[in-house]
């Protein structure tokens, strides 16, 4: 009813529709909004249309906030109820393997279509530097890392993070040949796959007039501003080696891949939390 809290079941309901639409975006196949939300309707016990479009928004940014792609053309409304964010954790629940879809969805259209020989990625400044605002109030963050932990997951999709791996490597050597620089994007190494992860980077690369550029990639398939992990050997590395030490931050990658690097000092531009602790017995 108007102004009563939507219960569990009227959340549900709501997701699962949302989804497909979203599939149904993420697909590139054509689908028309206002008929999903009709025939919703009827089924949420005299809510609006109006209030569904909004419910609709809010959905969108709890997965903001999960660092997952949202609908193009629902804006994330960030008053929502808590349990929002449970329905959306549900429907994750029953559906494991969505972001390995989304992933490999786009890393066949990728393959296909982008960043080919000729490509490069744009990797513009940090969103601090360009003056973007965060959608999000603080405390909503908090709220959601205290129910799903989005930067343990991508540290663990270890799929992911290759594909942004590889599209940064692809990236660093098509720049070099752009340049004329034919030998330098020879010698481009993927440091993390040949090497292992011990050294603090990913990539180890090249400026146009020869200087090393050792690159650590981090990739999230939601926003610009979702969390990420980074090691204690990887802070030692950008510490150790200021004047060659870049972090590429992809993001939207499940949609249209963007990125923007940060160079060291890291606390300049990040706020630094532990969040494991290394316990031995006194």
């Amino acid at each position: 009813m108007p102004g009563e809290s939507w219960s569990d079941y009227e959340n549900d309901l709501t997701v699962v529709t949302y989804f497909e639409m979203l599939s149904a975006e993420l697909r590139r196949e054509p689908y028309v909004k206002s008929q999903a939300r009709d025939a919703l309707v009827p089924l949420l016990k005299g809510r609006s249309a109006k209030a569904v479009e909004y419910k609709f928004q809010n959905i969108s940014a709890v997965l903001l906030l999960l660092g997952e792609p949202w609908i193009d053309g629902y804006k994330p409304a960030t008053r929502f109820q808590n349990s929002l964010v449970d329905a959306v954790l549900r429907w994750f629940d029953a559906h494991p393997l969505w972001t390995t879809q989304q992933l490999e969805r786009t890393a066949r259209t990728l393959a296909r279509n982008e960043f080919r020989d000729e490509a490069s990625l744009w990797i513009g400044p940090p969103p601090t530097f360009s003056n973007s605002l965060s959608l999000i109030e603080p405390a909503l963050v908090e709220l959601v890392a205290r129910k799903f932990d989005v930067a343990a997951r991508d540290a663990r999709n270890r799929a992911l993070g290759e594909a942004g791996e590889g599209l940064v490597l692809a990236h660093e050597r098509n720049t070099l040949r752009a340049a004329g620089q034919e030998t330098l994007a020879a010698r481009v190494r993927w440091v993390s796959r040949e090497d292992g992860d011990g050294a603090g980077f990913d990539i180890a690369s090249f400026e146009a007039d020869g200087r090393s550029r050792l690159i650590e990639v981090k990739t999230t398939n939601g926003w610009e501003r979702t969390p990420f992990h980074i090691t204690r050997t990887e802070i030692a590395a950008a510490d150790s080696h200021r004047d060659n030490w870049h972090l590429v931050r992809l993001w939207n990658f499940a949609r249209s891949p963007r990125a923007f690097s940060i160079r060291p000092p890291l606390d300049v531009h990040v706020q630094l939390t532990p969040t494991t602790f290394l316990a031995s017995l006194h």
